[in-house]
C-alpha cells in the first residue's frame, strides 16, 4: 500500500468511523479520517446519543426530586428548573467528549482531514474543505452515518417543526408538544420534555409503540409511559402541518379509515426514523449501487462491490446503533489488515433510555413464532426483587427466551431500572452460545437488580425461587 498517501482512509468520524480509524492505526496502517464538520463524533456525540442522554438523566433527576423523594423520607421543597443550566451541562458533556475523540485520533497517529469527501475513482478521494485536495488510499471505509427521515406534508424548520437536533436545543419548555413516531428517539425526547412540564402527545402510524421490540415489552412500556401522562394516538397518520400564530396545527387521520382531526401544539418533533447518509459520496465513480432502502450492500467482511472500498454503520443493513457501527468499524479495520474481523449481528443489544428503560437482545416472541421455533419462556417481575423494592423501582420485568430442545438463549427482553446495563449479561451469554441454565447456575450478588435476570433464567425451567 506504500504507493498511496494512506493505507486506510475513513470517511466519517462518528462512532463507527473514528473507531475504525483507531483500530486500523493500532494495526500499523497509515490511517486518515476525514470529517466534514469541525467537531468529531458524528451525529451520536454531537446531536444524538450523548446530548439526549444528558437531558434524559437530568430531567429524570428533576422529576424524581419533585415527585418521588418524599416516599424515601427526603423532603424537598421549591424544586425549580433552570433550563439554561441544563442545556449548558449537556453542551459541556458534548464538548469534552468531542475533544476526547480528537485526542484519541492524535494519540493513535491518525491524520485528521476536514472537508466533504467524494470518491472520484478507485482508491482516490477528493476532499472539499478549507483547502480542496485529492488523496489516495489502499482501502477506503465509508462511515457517513444517517440523517433524519422526512415526512411528507411536514416541513422541518427547526423552529417549531423539529428533528431530534432541534428538540435537543429548545430555549424553553413548550406547553404542548407532539411527537410523530413512537420509536426510540420519539419516546426518549418525548420523555425529556414531558418530565420538564410539557403536555406531550405521541402519534404513531402503527397500532403499537416501539416497532421491532418484543410485543410484551411494547405493551408494558405503553402502559408505563401513559402513567407518566404521555398521551398516545396509535394507528394514526399525520397528513400535514401548518404553522399558526400559536405554533403548529397537525392534520391527522386514522390509518384504518375514519374522520380526520387536528391537533394544535407549540412544537412538533418528527421522529419517523433515519435514512443512510450516502448523497454526494461519488459512489457511481467506483460502480457502487445502493439497495432499495438506500443502503450500501456489503459482504461479511464489510467489503462493497468496489475493490478496496468498505462500508459500515448506518449506511449498511442492520440497526442504526452507535455500538453496532463501532463493532463493524473494528471488524472492517481488522479485515483490511489481513485479519478475520466479524460481527455477530444476532447479539447487538438495543436500549430505550426512558424511565424505566427497555432493553433487548436476540429474537422476540413474535419472531420465534413466525420462524416456527419451539421455545420456552421465563419471566420475573422486578416487584419481586429486593433491591428494586428498596429503590422503589418495581416497574417492569425480565423475560428470557430459550430453545425448547437445547436451552440455548435466543432472546432476552427487559423493562426496568438500568435495563440497558442489565442486558450486557445476556449479550455475553448469547455471544458464547450459552443456555438459560448457564445464567441460572451463575452466582449473582444479593441484593442486586441482576438477580432478576437469574430468576427469569430459572423460570425457563419452571424453578424460579422468589416468585
Amino acid at each position: 500500500m506504500s504507493e498511496h498517501d494512506f493505507d486506510v482512509l475513513v470517511i466519517g468520524a462518528g462512532p463507527g468511523g473514528y473507531v475504525a480509524a483507531i483500530r486500523a492505526a493500532q494495526l500499523g496502517l497509515r490511517t486518515a479520517c476525514v470529517e466534514r464538520t469541525p467537531t468529531l463524533g458524528g451525529t451520536c456525540l454531537n446531536v444524538g446519543c450523548i446530548p439526549s442522554k444528558a437531558l434524559l438523566h437530568t430531567s429524570e433527576e428533576y422529576a424524581h426530586a419533585r415527585k418521588h423523594l418524599a416516599r424515601h423520607g427526603v423532603m424537598v421543597s421549591d424544586v425549580t428548573l433552570d433550563l439554561d443550566k441544563m442545556m449548558a451541562h449537556k453542551d459541556q458533556v458534548v464538548g469534552a467528549l468531542t475533544k476526547g475523540v480528537a485526542g484519541l485520533l492524535e494519540k493513535n497517529d491518525v491524520t485528521r482531514l476536514e472537508g466533504h469527501a467524494r470518491l472520484t475513482g478507485p482508491g482516490t478521494v477528493e476532499i472539499e474543505g478549507p483547502e480542496t485536495r485529492t488523496v489516495t488510499a489502499g482501502a477506503i471505509v465509508i462511515a457517513t452515518g444517517s440523517v433524519s427521515s422526512p415526512l411528507a406534508g411536514v416541513d422541518v424548520d427547526e423552529e417549531c417543526i423539529l428533528t431530534s437536533t432541534g428538540a435537543l436545543a429548545l430555549a424553553e419548555v413548550p406547553e404542548r408538544m407532539a411527537v410523530i413516531g413512537a420509536g426510540y428517539i420519539g419516546l426518549e425526547m418525548g420523555s425529556v420534555w414531558s418530565r420538564l412540564g410539557a403536555k406531550v402527545t405521541v402519534i404513531e402510524f402503527l397500532d403499537r409503540i416501539l416497532p421491532g421490540m418484543d410485543g410484551e415489552v411494547a405493551t408494558q412500556m405503553h402502559r408505563l409511559l401513559r402513567r407518566q401522562k404521555i398521551a398516545f394516538k396509535l394507528g394514526t397518520k399525520v397528513t400535514g402541518a401548518e404553522r399558526t400564530n400559536e405554533g403548529v396545527r397537525l392534520a391527522m387521520e386514522p390509518v384504518a379509515g375514519g374522520e380526520s382531526a387536528t391537533l394544535d401544539v407549540d412544537v412538533v418533533l418528527v421522529a419517523v426514523g433515519r435514512r443512510p447518509n450516502t448523497e454526494g459520496l461519488g459512489l457511481d465513480s467506483v460502480g457502487i449501487e445502493l439497495d432499495a432502502q438506500g443502503r450500501i450492500p456489503v459482504g461479511e467482511r464489510f467489503e462493497t462491490s468496489a475493490p478496496g472500498v468498505y462500508a459500515i454503520g448506518d449506511v449498511v443493513a442492520g440497526p442504526m446503533l452507535a455500538h453496532k457501527a463501532e463493532e463493524e468499524g473494528v471488524a472492517a479495520a481488522e479485515n483490511i489488515a489481513g485479519g478475520s474481523g466479524h460481527v455477530n449481528h444476532e447479539t447487538i443489544p438495543g436500549v430505550v433510555y426512558t424511565a424505566p428503560e427497555a432493553a433487548a437482545v436476540g429474537m422476540t416472541e413474535e419472531a420465534l413464532e413466525e420462524a416456527d421455533i419451539d421455545y420456552n419462556v421465563g419471566r420475573f417481575p422486578f416487584a419481586a426483587n429486593g433491591r428494586a423494592r428498596a429503590m422503589s423501582a418495581t416497574d417492569g420485568f425480565v423475560k428470557v427466551l430459550a430453545d425448547a430442545e437445547t436451552d440455548r438463549v435466543l432472546g432476552v427482553h427487559i423493562v426496568g431500572r438500568d435495563a440497558g446495563t442489565l442486558i450486557a449479561e445476556a449479550v455475553a451469554v448469547m455471544e458464547f452460545g450459552g443456555s438459560a441454565e448457564d445464567i441460572a447456575r451463575t452466582c449473582h450478588a444479593h441484593p442486586s437488580l441482576n438477580e432478576a435476570v437469574k430468576e427469569a433464567a430459572l423460570a425457563v425451567a419452571g424453578r424460579a425461587l422468589h416468585v
